[in-house]
């Protein structure tokens, strides 16, 4: 069957009962509001097609604001006219060809969108509209976080370097909060691309949970996280649950979390500036990335010690070069043991009476199968 085939009747718009299905089924969605709304709040299944771009959004608002609605939509038919229009209507019939089961959206559902459906359908495309657009869909996200929050819950904690997201990976009945929020949490914790911003945190987290279809009496699993990963801050009921829940402990060796940090921050992370940079200014970046780390922890190692480990670090990324990148190990040792498993012991002591075990990650495995 053909898009242009399928009957208005029955595709025109998705009932708001329909977003747990589109969610969980990673439905596609085509956005058609203005690139500035798209990045400031979106869904991991959407793209942006915009019906007008930012120039031509704010112009039209202000004509909204000032003369009205008619006025408004008869300089948006002006501005988006001619080959302008053509070019974005090839657009919107392409993603409609290509993904025949998706929606179209745009902030409530309202005259943007109307107006895409109706381009589209003049053109021999039929195509459904979300009804309430992104302000729906991102509310019943906001719902299902709540309800995330009223889930039994265990918390899993560690040094740092215990690997607790490789952990989390392989349980099923795991969210991963650092993936949502594309952080690791720590002063090292960001990745190549730009952290999550707070709405398409909550978005994504949302999204994990949903596609995951939990009962509400499943327990389950989370890092141990602060109220901020990065630069975003968990839900707060999310949060205050967490206060409460149960903790299991992954205890590995220092020559066993060195090991996992040296591959995942220096090797891993040379590859991936390298990869997305090219080679020279890749490790340029990189070498950034890691003094930058280094120095938002100065006040805490004091300027003494901060000073050694810069110097230990500055050799470090010279022998890289070098082909010699285990002269990492130089610092990220006591970097470990001085700063971060104090400051992680300290925080794991003040919640003892919540810990419900302790082991290495395969004993933490086999606990968690049988709890």
């Amino acid at each position: 069957m053909t898009i242009s085939s399928i009957s208005t009747s029955t595709i025109e718009r998705a009932d708001t009962s329909d977003f747990r299905a589109i969610i969980g089924n990673k439905i596609p969605l085509m956005d058609v509001r203005a690139p500035i709304e798209f990045e400031k709040g979106a869904f991991n299944q959407s793209i942006n097609y915009p019906l007008m771009n930012n120039d031509e959004r704010a112009e039209v608002g202000l004509c909204y604001k000032n003369k009205g609605q008619a006025a408004a939509i008869t300089l948006g038919n002006s501005l988006v006219t001619g080959q302008s229009k053509a070019r974005r209507l090839a657009q919107w019939q392409n993603f409609a060809r290509e993904n025949p089961q998706g929606y179209l959206y745009c902030f409530r559902g309202g005259l943007r969108s109307q107006t895409v459906q109706r381009w589209l359908k003049e053109s021999g495309v039929n195509y459904p509209l979300l009804i309430g657009g992104y302000k729906a869909l991102r509310q019943f996200l906001l719902s299902e976080l709540e309800q995330l929050a009223l889930h039994p819950l265990t918390v899993l904690a560690g040094n740092t370097g215990c690997g607790k997201t490789p952990f989390l990976a392989h349980c099923v009945n795991s969210l991963d909060l650092e993936a949502a929020a594309g952080h690791r949490g720590s002063s090292f914790g960001g990745f190549v691309t730009a952290q999550s911003n707070q709405i398409n945190f909550e978005n994504k987290l949302a999204e994990q949970y949903i596609t995951g279809s939990y009962s509400l009496e499943q327990t389950l699993l989370l890092e141990d996280e602060g109220r901020l990963i990065g630069s975003v801050h968990l839900p707060e009921s999310l949060r205050q649950a967490m206060t409460l829940a149960p903790i299991v402990v992954i205890e590995e060796s220092l020559e066993y979390r060195l090991e996992h940090i040296y591959q995942e921050y220096i090797i891993q992370m040379t590859t991936q500036y390298k990869t997305t940079y090219g080679v020279e200014q890749g490790f340029i970046a990189f070498s950034q990335y890691l003094v930058q780390g280094l120095f938002k922890v100065r006040k805490r190692l004091g300027t003494e010690r901060y000073g050694q480990l810069k110097k230990i670090q500055s050799v470090a990324l010279t022998q890289q070069l070098n082909g010699q990148p285990h002269y990492h190990l130089d610092w990220l040792r006591p970097l470990l043991s001085e700063y971060y498993d104090p400051m992680y012991q300290y925080q794991l002591g003040l919640k003892a009476d919540r810990v419900i075990f302790r082991g290495n990650n395969a004993q933490c495995v086999d606990f968690l199968h049988h709890l």
